[in-house]
């Protein structure tokens, strides 16, 4: 049966100051180093070895897979990295303080941001310098296809084709993959996993750091049995679909 395992990049410079990353290319504290490290050991004890990788194109979840499989000896595995696993994008909150976000506000209004499924943040100006048309590493991309804000919903439809074109046929082919990329990005693979309804998506939390399990069937589309590698930080899974 193949197996995929989910990693949320380990802890990044703006996790750290609490501040709304999304698409901004912000590096790994020495703390989320040791978490990739840490995570590379876990998946080596588990026995899992992966075929091939995937990232996003930023680098606090490539530097992460790059350092967990560096730790598993499997830095010779095919890497892949693609924009549509980058995080959600956080619009005109890309950048700035959650605690400030709050006291101008309201809690409750940045929890809607943050949590609800299909309600995003107050877009970017075309012209901000923030936006992702002025980004070269997107220079190729349609215009169009670039958000200047996003929903988990609109996150989720920007992640599935990815996941249905290149991820997915790895799986039902047999092989084991490893994703690291974003607390977002992740959060719409498992909606698609495990059929998270859109009012119970909220409540999943991906860690950072710690792999995610997931043992699926001979065709590699539904789980069978999941879990979180670190025990001592595990966080509650959604049932099996």
């Amino acid at each position: 049966m193949p197996r995929l395992v989910l990693l949320r990049h380990g802890q990044s410079e703006w996790n750290l100051a609490n501040r709304f990353t999304g698409w901004v290319d912000v590096d790994l504290t020495a703390n989320g180093e040791d978490q990739a490290r840490l995570a590379g050991q876990l998946m080596r004890e588990a026995g899992f070895t992966p075929a091939c990788g995937y990232a996003s194109l930023l680098k606090r979840a490539i530097r992460t897979l790059c350092i967990a499989l560096n730790t598993m000896d499997r830095v010779w595995i095919p890497v892949h990295k693609h924009w549509r696993l980058n995080e959600r994008h956080y619009g005109a909150l890309t950048g700035m303080d959650k605690e400030e976000v709050a006291a101008r506000h309201g809690d409750e209004q940045v929890k809607i941001w943050r949590r609800s499924y299909d309600i995003a943040p107050p877009p970017l100006a075309a012209d901000d310098e923030r936006h992702p048309r002025f980004d070269p590493r997107y220079a190729a991309l349609d215009p169009a296809l670039l958000p200047d804000t996003e929903s988990l919903k609109t996150a989720l439809a920007r992640v599935e084709p990815y996941w249905r074109t290149e991820i997915a046929p790895r799986l039902a082919a047999g092989e084991d993959v490893l994703v690291a990329a974003h607390g977002n990005s992740l959060r719409a693979l498992i909606k698609i996993l495990f059929a998270v309804p859109d009012t119970d998506i909220n409540l999943v939390e991906v860690p950072t750091g710690n792999p995610m399990l997931i043992e699926l069937d001979a065709a590699g589309a539904a789980p069978r049995a999941a879990r979180f590698l670190d025990e001592a930080r595990a966080q509650s899974l959604p049932p099996l679909p």
